[in-house]
C-alpha cells in the first residue's frame, strides 16, 4: 500500500450534520465543495465549501429562482435526487434530478435532469438545461486528465418500469456536447451492478490510465454499499473490486455510524484521496434516524494493484477517520440568533418546493412575517421557514405576535418531516377561551390533537414558544413574560420524525419550523420577532 508522506489528522463523522445526503465532492485548486440533496426543500441543492476538509460552510444555494427549479405539487421526498457536482478546469458543471413523482409502491418515477453551470461556486448560474428523464443519480464525467480527449459523458442509473426487469437497470452513460447543450450520440449500458443489487449514485475517475466507476448499491438504508469497478476503457467492460463492497456497515450492527453508501472521490493537491459518503446515526441499533441521512469523509490509500481501499483497513467506516493533513482553516461561526434583519433570509432556512415570496414569507422592518397560506398537509403554498436540526441535544426558540380571529388560524413553532409527519405548537383562537395555545400533530397522515383544555393566553401579545431535544426525545415550552418558561403537553420520541418511521421509505430529516395558517382564506399574519438554534 502507499501511505501519505506525512501525519494525517482527525475529523468526526459526520461533517456535515443533519440532513445532508447523497454528498458529490469535487476539488478545484485548494478548495473542496461538497454538493448535497434538499429533496423538496427550497432553494435545491446546499453546496459546502473547505479548504481543510475538516471545517465547513455553506458556500451556495445554486437552484434559487423557479426558473432553475418549481417543485410546488412535488411529492413529500421528491424534488432534489443527488445532485453531481464536477469542473471541468473552467467552470462548475451541476447536473440535477427534479422527481415529480416517486413511491415505494409506485412503478414510474417522473424523473427529470438538468445541467447548470457557473465560473465560481456563488454563481450566477445559468439558466437550466434539460437532458433527458431515464432515472435519476447523475453526474458529468471530463475526460480531461492523463491524455483524455476532453469530452463529457453524463451517467445516470436506469429506471426500468417492466414487469419482471431489474427497476435499477443498470448504469447509463451518454456524451454531452457543450456547443450544441445536448446529450448526442448513442446511449449505452456501461455497468449492470453486483449481486448486492440497487446500483444507483455513478461517479467516474480517472487514475493511472485507469476509469473507476463507482456506484452506490444495496439501497439507501441498512444494506447501502460502495461498490468500485474499473476499465481500461471508459466504455467498458468494468471488472469489480475483488474486495467490493470497499464500505459499507452492513454486518455490524454496533457501529455508530450506519447505511454507508453514495460515495464520491476527490484527491488533495498532494495526491492524497478521500471518500464522501452519506451515513445515518440511530437511537438504537437499526432503529430510527431522526438527523436523517448525514455526510461523512472517510481516507482512501491506494494499493500496489492500483484498487482503492480505506485507509484503516476492511470495509467498515471510522468514526474519526486520518484524513490528509492539510493546513487549518476555520470558518467564522453562524450566529446561533437570528433577529431578521437582513434584507433575506439566511443561509440555513429553506421553505418548502418554491420561494418564499410566493408563499407568504417576507421580511419587514426586523421581522418574520409569515402570512397564512394552505395546511400543514399542502404540497402547495404553505408559509413555513425552516432549519435542520443538526444535534439530538438542542433548543429551538422563538417569539411571535399573532392575534387570530379564529380556529381556522394558526401560527407557531414546529418539530417538522413532511407534509404527513409533523408536531406543531401552534397559536389559534377558541370559542370560549380566546386566544389559546395547543400541541397539534400529524403521524402518517393521522391528525391528533394533544392538550384538552387549550392553555388560554388572552391578551398576551408576545409569546415565545420553544422545542427542545434531548436524549432521544424532544417537547415544547411556551413563555408570556418573557421570562418563564413552562412545558406544555407530552414528550415525543425524537424517532417519530425520521425517515424509518414517517413511511418506512423516505429521505429526509428532522426540520425546526416556524409557520402560519390561514384556512379561512383571509391570509391573516404573524410576526416572528427572533428564532435561536443552540446545542447543548
Amino acid at each position: 500500500m502507499t501511505a501519505p508522506d506525512h501525519p494525517n489528522m482527525t475529523v468526526t463523522n459526520p461533517i456535515l450534520p443533519g440532513f445532508h445526503p447523497d454528498p458529490s465532492i469535487v476539488r478545484v485548486g485548494r478548495d473542496f465543495y461538497i454538493a448535497t440533496s434538499t429533496f423538496q426543500w427550497w432553494p435545491g441543492v446546499a453546496i459546502y465549501h473547505s479548504r481543510d476538509l475538516v471545517h465547513w460552510r455553506l458556500a451556495a444555494r445554486p437552484l434559487d429562482r423557479l426558473a432553475l427549479l418549481d417543485m410546488r405539487g412535488n411529492a413529500d421526498s421528491g424534488g432534489i435526487w443527488a445532485p453531481g457536482l464536477s469542473h471541468d478546469g473552467e467552470k462548475f458543471y451541476l447536473i440535477y434530478t427534479d422527481v415529480k413523482s416517486w413511491g415505494s409502491n409506485e412503478v414510474f418515477k417522473d424523473s427529470h435532469n438538468y445541467l447548470t453551470t457557473a465560473e465560481n461556486i456563488e454563481g450566477p448560474w445559468s439558466d437550466p438545461i434539460f437532458l433527458n428523464s431515464s432515472g435519476f443519480d447523475a453526474d458529468m464525467f471530463h475526460d480531461t486528465l492523463e491524455g483524455g480527449d476532453g469530452r463529457k459523458w453524463m451517467l445516470n442509473m436506469l429506471w426500468d418500469h417492466r414487469d419482471g426487469r431489474n427497476r435499477f437497470a443498470g448504469i447509463v452513460m451518454q456524451e454531452y456536447s457543450p456547443q450544441q447543450g445536448k446529450l448526442i450520440g448513442p446511449r449505452e449500458i456501461i455497468f449492470t451492478g453486483t449481486s448486492i443489487g440497487v446500483t444507483e449514485g455513478p461517479h467516474i475517475y480517472k487514475r493511472g490510465g485507469w476509469y473507476y466507476l463507482v456506484t452506490a448499491e444495496g439501497g439507501t438504508s441498512w444494506e447501502h454499499a460502495v461498490t468500485v469497478a474499473r476499465s481500461r476503457d471508459l466504455h467498458g467492460p468494468y471488472e469489480v473490486h475483488p474486495e467490493n463492497p470497499i464500505l459499507t456497515a452492513v454486518d455490524d450492527a454496533s457501529l455508530p455510524i450506519q447505511k454507508t453508501g453514495h460515495s464520491s472521490f476527490t484527491g488533495t493537491e498532494g495526491g492524497e484521496w478521500v471518500l464522501a459518503h452519506l451515513c445515518g446515526r440511530p437511537l438504537t441499533q437499526r432503529g430510527e434516524c431522526p438527523l436523517g441521512r448525514e455526510t461523512a469523509l472517510q481516507a482512501l490509500i491506494w494499493g500496489d494493484d492500483d484498487w482503492p481501499r480505506l485507509a484503516q483497513g476492511g470495509h467498515h467506516p471510522a468514526l474519526h477517520p486520518p484524513l490528509p493533513a492539510l493546513p487549518p482553516h476555520p470558518w467564522p461561526d453562524v450566529p446561533a440568533r437570528d433577529d431578521f434583519d437582513g434584507s433575506e433570509l439566511r443561509g440555513e432556512w429553506l421553505t418548502l418546493r418554491a420561494p418564499g415570496e410566493t408563499q407568504g414569507v417576507a421580511l419587514i422592518g426586523g421581522k418574520l412575517r409569515l402570512t397564512g397560506q394552505e395546511s400543514m398537509l399542502s404540497r402547495h403554498r404553505i408559509a413555513l421557514v425552516a432549519r435542520r436540526l443538526q444535534s439530538l441535544n438542542a433548543r429551538f426558540v422563538t417569539a411571535l405576535n399573532y392575534e387570530p380571529d379564529d380556529f381556522q388560524q394558526m401560527a407557531g413553532i414546529s418539530a417538522y418531516y413532511d407534509s404527513r409527519n409533523w408536531v406543531y405548537l401552534r397559536i389559534s383562537r377558541d370559542e370560549t377561551l380566546g386566544k389559546t395555545l395547543n400541541i397539534v400533530s400529524c403521524e402518517n397522515g393521522q391528525y391528533r390533537e394533544h392538550v384538552s383544555p387549550e392553555v388560554g393566553i388572552e391578551g398576551t401579545e408576545t409569546v415565545h414558544l420553544a422545542v427542545v431535544y434531548s436524549a432521544g426525545s424532544f417537547h415544547f415550552e411556551y413563555n408570556l413574560d418573557g421570562q418563564q418558561w413552562q412545558p406544555i403537553g407530552e414528550a415525543f420520541s425524537a424517532g417519530l420524525l425520521s425517515d424509518e418511521h414517517c413511511g418506512g421509505l423516505s429521505f429526509t430529516g428532522t426540520f425546526l419550523a416556524l409557520t402560519c395558517q390561514d384556512l379561512s382564506g383571509r391570509h391573516l399574519s404573524a410576526d416572528f420577532l427572533y428564532a435561536e438554534y443552540t446545542e447543548h
